[in-house]
């Protein structure tokens, strides 16, 4: 794997693709600047070579060119996290950002234009990843959050630097550390998988069994699994089109020897709201007009010596409805104990977009191994999938 530490960058513009698609306040102030931060070793390094850096990135979704999707509204603290003053052009290719790019001097900075304002970004045109490729010399991908799109400047950019292509710090440590949970782990693994659906995440769970010793299902998708096997669910969420592939799923883990842990009791309420009525109740037994919406004492006491037991730990989808206070216990105490395991030697990673947000709400960030920052990607990566970012560069 080839990453920025096989290159020297002195007198070289590198062309990075960052992932600075981050959360605006309607002042356009960036509430949440954890991809900022995480691409800043991989400037910091070549600025201390002696190069320059070109970022590139897309912001939100826009239609064409719509100044509240511009970047310009990320440089003040994109400036903060790096400590150095940045430049910014309003284009992303032609004439402008051609002559920003030659004017750069090592030790330099430039942002260019939101890549999404072109159509041909998204649809990973030859000819606008040709205009990108002329603005560096050498081509670097740190943005895992978009590895798994083939667009102009994630994948087919890279053709056009085929013996100066690599990884950033940051994507090649979500590389790693994916391959640390599936490929070269510590025995016993574990996974958790939370959330709503099954049907999202059968492709992660098929794909994962042969590589884990226990199975931790939580969330909306549990009542798939106990409804299959004729408990009562109540008015729990539950896809009655996936409830024979959730008993194919529990037979499967059988034949290859894998445990699967499932609540056996919640805590339910009278209606989908946090002011609602509430009881503990067997996770079989949930009476009519009442829905699960978080795990209960006893399945959290289960699941914290499963997590106790293990030293590798996969964590993707929460407990239970923890937007809701009432209904987040089940999620922080799974956090509390995965941060235990931690300290004790386990390797956790945790990834998939709700996950993430409960390991930050809930303070546990620096309490586990890593937060990756990808959720599509790093789902797609769990289903055994090589994401079309890296393979451009492993190419």
């Amino acid at each position: 794997m080839t990453t920025i530490h096989d290159f020297n960058f002195k007198g070289k513009k590198a062309l990075i693709r960052v992932d600075f698609n981050v959360p605006l306040n309607d002042k356009f102030e960036v509430t949440d600047a954890t991809r900022i931060s995480a691409a800043k070793p991989t400037i910091v390094k070549i600025l201390e070579d002696g190069g320059s850096c070109v970022l590139m990135s897309h912001l939100g979704r826009p239609k064409g060119v719509q100044d509240e999707f511009s970047l310009r509204h990320i440089l003040k603290e994109l400036e903060f996290q790096i400590g150095i003053k940045v430049n910014f052009v309003s284009d992303c290719i032609g004439p402008e950002a051609e002559s920003a790019a030659a004017n750069l001097k090592p030790g330099s900075v430039l942002l260019l234009e939101n890549l999404r304002f072109y159509p041909e970004e998204e649809k990973g045109d030859e000819a606008f990843a040709e205009k990108l490729s002329k603005l560096g010399d050498i081509y670097v991908n740190d943005a895992f959050g978009t590895a798994h799109r083939a667009h102009a400047s994630t994948t087919i950019v890279a053709k056009f630097f085929p013996n100066n292509r690599c990884f950033g710090i940051l994507l090649a440590q979500e590389i790693k550390s994916i391959d640390k949970v599936l490929n070269n782990s510590e025995k016993p693994v574990l996974a958790v998988l939370g959330g709503a659906k099954v049907s999202s995440k059968i492709t992660v769970i098929e794909n994962i069994l042969s590589k884990v010793d226990h199975l931790i299902i939580g969330g909306g998708m549990t009542f798939t699994f106990i409804k299959a096997q004729g408990g009562s669910i109540g008015d729990s969420i539950c896809e009655d089109d996936k409830m024979d592939l959730a008993l194919e799923i529990l037979e499967k883990a059988k034949a290859q020897n894998v445990e699967i842990h499932l609540p056996v009791d919640v805590v339910a309420a009278n209606s989908f709201s946090n002011t609602a009525e509430t009881q503990v109740v067997d996770v079989t037994k949930i009476p009519d007009g009442w829905q699960g919406l978080d795990a209960g004492p006893k399945s959290l006491k289960n699941f914290d010596t499963v997590v106790n037991h293990c030293k590798t730990i996969l964590w993707n989808g929460p407990l239970g409805v923890f937007e809701m206070s009432n209904f987040a216990k089940g999620t922080i105490a799974l956090g509390n104990s995965i941060a235990n395991a931690t300290k004790n030697g386990a390797f956790s990673l945790v990834g998939g977009g709700d996950s993430v947000a409960a390991v930050k709400q809930f303070g546990f960030e620096k309490k586990v191994s890593y937060v990756s920052t990808g959720g599509g990607a790093m789902l797609e990566s769990l289903e055994g999938r090589t994401l079309p970012g890296i393979a451009a560069i492993l190419e």
